[in-house]
């Protein structure tokens, strides 16, 4: 990414003793990710960081109480450039616009997408977005997962930005997704309740948490649609809207998402994997990201008052993969 010159506010921040022996450029770069660690490291090379009031090494490793002081750079504001990157729309009208958004497109510009991704496309797409989320996130009022396709309500309004938000912050928006997971849940429906925060060792991951170790409550409803052999097609409905809610509770159910790479291990799925080395065209890749699809949205139109329900097709790449686990004819 580019940035202008150094703030010329700092941060001042003590080290928590959790994080005490952890290299300060890595320390910064986890604490604030809109800078990665090669920009840290030229920001303390600069002597823009001080450690206890005098200047630091990258290897400088933190000790509990430090006291950083860091002049960290001004991030660029027009660096957002909007892309023709197609995007379905599922509604639209003066206030906000519902898309279906494809997999692979990561919602907004964060460090490593800086270009490429949603907000680019909106940004091309409509002549307006409210600006309530900040620079980064025109229109933005929640988010999918890069790989999660489906259904993402946009805000062209900041009226219509706060309603929508205030109906996410009271859990009166319903959503419904669906996903094939390996093994067969021995209940036709339940509820999984296990608070999640930052996995402890994975900066990318999310994990099951105590409360006391940085975990939020999380509530996730699901129920089986179809079983098959060692696979089964389910209905989420998360009750509450944590980072990777979904792929989490459904991990530690023992159910893992087909081809979620990061909690499954398995970053696709073959014919193969699903019919056996027998079947024609063993190696033909049907899924190539993590079987999930945000499938409906329930909510009231934060100007008009109306009720919505909208709903959005499952994808070719998950279709044809539940296809192929039905011609086994198995599905019970």
């Amino acid at each position: 990414m580019s940035f202008t010159q150094l703030s010329s506010t700092p941060i001042d921040f003590q080290v928590k003793g959790r994080m005490a022996g952890k290299r300060i450029d890595a320390y910064l770069a986890n604490r604030y990710p809109d800078y990665s660690r090669s920009v840290v490291q030229k920001v303390i090379g600069s002597g823009a960081v001080l450690v206890n009031g005098l200047p630091t090494k990258a290897s400088y490793k933190v000790r509990p109480d430090d006291l950083i002081t860091a002049w960290l750079p001004e991030l660029a504001a027009d660096e957002f450039i909007p892309e023709d990157i197609p995007i379905g729309v599922i509604y639209e009208d003066e206030w906000l616009t519902v898309v279906d958004k494809p997999p692979g497109l990561v919602t907004h510009p964060a460090k490593g997408h800086w270009s490429g991704t949603l907000v680019n496309a909106l940004q091309f797409h409509f002549d307006t977005l409210s600006t309530v989320a900040g620079e980064n996130r025109p229109g933005i009022v929640h988010r999918l997962d890069r790989d999660t396709s489906g259904l993402l309500i946009v805000a062209k309004d900041d009226q219509a930005h706060r309603g929508l938000a205030k109906q996410f912050e009271e859990r009166t928006i319903s959503k419904e997704y669906l996903a094939l997971v390996s093994n067969v849940p021995s209940r036709d429906r339940d509820w999984v309740e296990k608070a999640i925060g930052p996995h402890p060792t994975h900066r990318e991951k999310m994990a099951i948490r105590t409360v006391e170790d940085g975990g939020k409550t999380a509530r996730t409803f699901y129920e089986v649609v179809e079983r098959f052999k060692a696979h089964a097609f389910v209905r989420c409905k998360p009750e509450t809207g944590r980072t990777h809610q979904i792929r989490i509770h459904l991990t530690h159910l023992g159910h893992p998402i087909l081809a979620d790479k990061m909690y499954s291990g398995r970053d696709h799925v073959t014919r193969g994997d699903l019919l056996g080395a027998t079947a024609e065209n063993p190696e033909l890749v049907l899924l190539g990201r993590q079987a999930l699809h945000a499938y409906s949205l329930k909510l009231t139109h934060p100007m008009t008052g109306v009720k919505m329900e909208l709903t959005s097709p499952l994808p070719t790449d998950i279709a044809r993969t539940l296809d192929t686990l039905r011609s086994q004819g198995e599905a019970k």
